[in-house]
């Protein structure tokens, strides 16, 4: 079962973790580059604080952006911002977000993402969760893949495998660690192509952020994922 509750307090620290390291940055390092192809880092900030913006929209009832178009004009203008700016920003949007969650809600409702993508609302905070730890990652500042918190790689992996299932452009595959054990694609009795790896190059594969040549592959070449 889903529990909100623990989530929020895991975006929450998630939160305080990325707000301390970047105070340690300069307004220089707000225009260098991401390891988001096109994005600076100033683009990650943007786009964090306002993807908590939104899901505080998806938990009010309104949709989520205005529109695409919208919500890339807003990360555009946000983002040539001083760090102070995004600091200040990515601060009160998170706390934003955690005041609408705190607020007496029925959990079980469903509610609607992106691109007419609906979900229980007691998910969205663990999608939060996901927006700040991956994006944290993707800043290039220091925190990565391997420092994720275990139960969060393991939830995202378990998140993106159940994705990918019965998509017909990945094969029927079997992912493991050594340990756990998923499958993702194409229906079949059996997958065709198994891919091993430690938790953190599994997760980076999945959600685009590895090539996946740390992954041992057998049966077949290593799927390409769809873009998230």
């Amino acid at each position: 079962m889903i529990d909100h509750a623990h989530d929020l307090a895991s975006v929450r620290d998630a939160t305080e973790r990325l707000l301390t390291a970047l105070g340690k940055l300069d307004n220089a390092s707000v225009t260098q580059s991401s390891r988001l192809p096109g994005w600076s880092r100033g683009h990650v900030l943007a786009h964090l604080a306002r993807n908590a913006d939104a899901l505080v929209n998806v938990l009010e009832g309104r949709p989520m952006y205005v529109s695409g178009e919208a919500r890339d004009a807003d990360i555009e203008r946000d983002a040539p911002r001083p760090m102070a700016a995004q600091l200040a920003d990515v601060r009160e949007s998170a706390a934003r977000f955690q005041d609408v969650s705190a607020l007496p809600a029925d959990w079980s409702r469903t509610v609607e993402l992106r691109n007419g993508i609906t979900d229980s609302a007691s998910r969205v905070p663990f999608r939060r969760w996901a927006e700040v730890e991956l994006h944290h990652v993707d800043l290039g500042i220091g925190y990565e893949l391997e420092d994720l918190p275990a139960a969060f790689t393991e939830r995202e992996t378990d998140f993106l495998a159940a994705r990918f299932a019965g998509h017909p452009e990945v094969p029927p595959t079997r992912l493991t660690d050594g340990t756990r054990v998923w499958r993702t694609g194409r229906e079949a009795d059996t997958p065709r192509v198994t891919v091993t790896g430690p938790p953190a190059d599994l997760l980076g594969w999945l959600a685009g952020r590895r090539e996946g040549s740390a992954l041992a592959v057998e049966g077949g070449p290593l799927p390409v994922p769809p873009p998230l």
